[in-house]
């Protein structure tokens, strides 16, 4: 078992830990959640998260890249890409470059670099069933750059479990804390932390039934409060992340969760 002593975490508002606490708390996300775990094993882990959400692949490159080197980590989360999918104009193959960019200098500098690919996200979001062939040319490539340059990765595709709704925050687009664990969880498993094991791939209990009309209005909830906000800032070229900094710039040890 390889134990890992300074921990950076490249991305966007995933790795930002949106979904998995709030503005006015603070966010968890998998990366804090990762972080806990490594320290179990290293109790002087340090640990830096310079994910900045609405960041595109290219802009994690662009804003982070330079710092995370400078950081000298020894482990490296990358996970970014989304907020290019989704968006008109997606092109896979910039994006993976973007991403295998990051995986070659990070790699380069001694770190070693864990990815994931994408869950089908219109099993989350059925308004976002058409994205299914970008989600799979995106997987691929981020598959094959990966390989390349000896990157782990969590394939999150194969598994149904992960577009259970309870994966995910009321948004859609984030991980809900439930989500967040699990994505961690995974993470740990690959890179064969103690405690670590498969049991993040299990099916959630089966949820109670609910009556047709509790899914309609969730939708329309859905429509007002998230997809049409989202889809006005698009309009006005704006983007969540505008005015934001990474939330933990410099490497420092990580406390307890709880404290």
């Amino acid at each position: 078992m390889t134990v890992y002593h300074r921990y950076v975490a490249l991305g966007d508002s995933q790795t930002e830990g949106l979904g998995d606490g709030d503005d006015v708390q603070g966010h968890r996300g998998f990366a804090d959640r990762l972080a806990e775990h490594l320290a179990r094993a290293d109790p002087g882990l340090l640990y830096a998260n310079l994910a900045v959400r609405g960041r595109r692949a290219a802009q994690v490159g662009d804003e982070q890249l330079q710092a995370a080197l400078e950081l000298r980590p020894d482990l490296a989360t990358v996970v970014a890409g989304m907020n290019d999918l989704i968006r008109p104009g997606f092109d896979a193959a910039e994006v993976a470059d973007a991403l295998e960019g990051m995986f070659a200098a990070l790699t380069a500098g001694g770190a070693h670099v864990v990815t994931v690919t994408y869950p089908d996200i219109g099993a989350i979001v059925p308004p976002a069933r058409r994205l299914l062939p970008r989600v799979l040319d995106l997987n691929a490539r981020i598959l094959q750059a990966a390989a390349r340059h000896g990157v782990t990765v969590v394939d999150t595709f194969p598994l149904a479990s992960l577009t259970d709704a309870r994966m995910w925050s009321t948004d859609r687009l984030h991980a809900s804390p439930v989500g967040h664990a699990r994505i961690a969880a995974a993470m740990a498993h690959a890179l064969n932390l103690p405690g670590s094991d498969g049991t993040w791939t299990s099916p959630l209990p089966p949820p109670p039934p609910a009556p047709v009309w509790h899914s309609t209005a969730a939708e329309l909830r859905w429509l007002a409060a998230f997809a049409g906000p989202w889809l006005a800032r698009r309009l006005r070229g704006r983007s969540s992340g505008e005015g934001r900094t990474a939330k933990r710039p410099a490497l420092a040890p990580v406390a307890p969760p709880g404290r």
